[in-house]
């Protein structure tokens, strides 16, 4: 470990950190607001103030599983300084200013994840990865947008089947309705899963000063920080992602709407509780097009989908470039 990080520095890195969160929170708002507004349920800036809330008190309901994760299961926490946790930050926060200014809807998770690894990497070769760990987050890409599209999808079928017999106005009320729980269960989701990836960055590098007695936690303080400023970030996220995400992919109806958040919800606690940290985005578009492909397969704008995945696909090795560069850079000044 080590100990010889100035204040300022110190300071400024959990500054950086935080200015992560508060651009994970702009840069995947879309993810929980997108159908809720796609379907004209709620407008914009409602849709994101009730996200902002729901983001911010996710740290109620969950343990903080996925931020241990972060934290010590991606690589080995005794190998990361000041450098590392720079580089991984900086790795993810470029990637996605790249995507949000060209209104890709790539990952956020994976991007701090790829980060993390090619920082980790660069300082220590690849003896430093925890492969179970990233075995782990591996799966998670492909398994969260699949479970999404599953659950989704039957949650259209059963659905379908309870209001064959409602009058369509009548059930597009209701599910109007419920549609404002689910958008809030998934934004609830949201907070829970990705506001921890930054409590693990924030308190692996303390741990890496010698400043968490007791060995690796995370500190209160540094769970309502990256919940306030992942809060902050949803109350200002943009639009570009919400219009791809809500509409481009494929039309939603209320009661689809439901379905997809219901499906992204479901496939969030669980592995949020399971301390997995997977993709909203992953999970959310996987969901959308289930409700979309339930309808018909031309239904589903595959066009659109398939550029969203390359964009998932490069979004580990192109993090983990950039982290590993800025790890470099920071050496030449270290």
């Amino acid at each position: 470990m080590e100990h010889a990080l100035a204040l300022p520095l110190l300071v400024g890195l959990i500054g950086i950190a935080l200015a992560f969160d508060f651009l994970n929170g702009l840069h995947d708002a879309a993810n929980s607001i997108a159908t809720v507004v796609s379907t004209r349920v709620l407008k914009p800036h409602h849709a994101v103030a009730m996200a902002a809330f729901f983001n911010f008190i996710a740290f109620l309901f969950f343990g903080l599983h996925v931020a241990e994760t972060v934290g010590k299961g991606i690589v080995h926490a005794d190998i990361v300084n000041a450098q590392v946790i720079f580089g991984a930050l900086m790795g993810a926060i470029s990637w996605n200013l790249i995507t949000w200014i060209l209104g890709i809807p790539s990952s956020s998770s994976h991007a701090l994840i790829g980060g993390l690894l090619g920082a980790g990497v660069a300082r220590a070769g690849l003896g430093g990865i925890v492969w179970s760990g990233v075995l782990k987050t591996s799966v998670a890409i492909v398994l969260s947008p699949t479970i999404g599209l599953v659950l989704a999808l039957v949650l259209v079928l059963i659905t379908s089947w309870v209001f064959v017999r409602t009058l369509p106005s009548v059930a597009d009320r209701r599910f109007r309705r419920l549609q404002l729980i689910s958008a809030s269960l998934y934004s609830l989701g949201h907070g829970g899963n990705d506001a921890q990836k930054t409590m693990g960055i924030i308190a692996v590098l303390l741990y890496s000063q010698g400043l968490l007695e007791g060995g690796f936690h995370v500190p209160f303080w540094v769970v309502i920080s990256c919940q306030a400023a992942m809060g902050l970030g949803t109350l200002l996220g943009g639009w570009k992602i919400v219009h791809t995400m809500g509409s481009k992919i494929t039309r939603l109806t209320p009661a689809q709407g439901f379905c997809a958040e219901t499906g992204g919800a479901i496939t969030l606690f669980a592995a949020t509780w399971l301390g997995v940290p997977v993709s909203t985005t992953h999970t959310i578009t996987g969901a959308i097009v289930g409700v979309g492909s339930s309808r018909r397969l031309s239904a589903v704008r595959w066009n659109v989908a398939s550029s969203i995945v390359v964009a998932w696909v490069v979004t580990l090795p192109a993090a983990a470039a950039i982290g590993a560069g800025f790890y470099l850079l920071a050496g030449l000044f270290g």
